[in-house]
């Protein structure tokens, strides 16, 4: 396996379970996974696992800027992915 598609995958866990673990912790009243976390995992290559995980634990999805910018990047992370490999 390509190391940069393991990256890839593991990063995208990665959002999808930290999702998941702040959500958790939200509905527990407990310390939170900070939005600055959030990003920077979607920006490092994760933005397809946060926005699976916004969207299946229905986290973070009143928020404007998660909404709409999880999407984008994870469109963007694809593109660049698929352009990537097609070289």
């Amino acid at each position: 396996m390509n190391t940069l598609l393991a990256v890839y995958i593991i990063m995208n866990l990665i959002g999808l379970v930290v999702m998941k673990a702040d959500k958790e912790r939200a509905k527990k009243h407990e310390y939170r996974i900070s939005e600055r976390t959030l990003w920077l995992i979607a920006v490092f290559g994760g933005a397809v696992g946060t926005t699976a995980g916004m969207q299946l634990y229905r986290h973070k999805t009143k928020h404007q800027a998660f909404r709409i910018g999880f999407p984008l990047l994870a469109a963007a992370e694809i593109i660049l992915f698929v352009y990537i490999y097609r070289l």
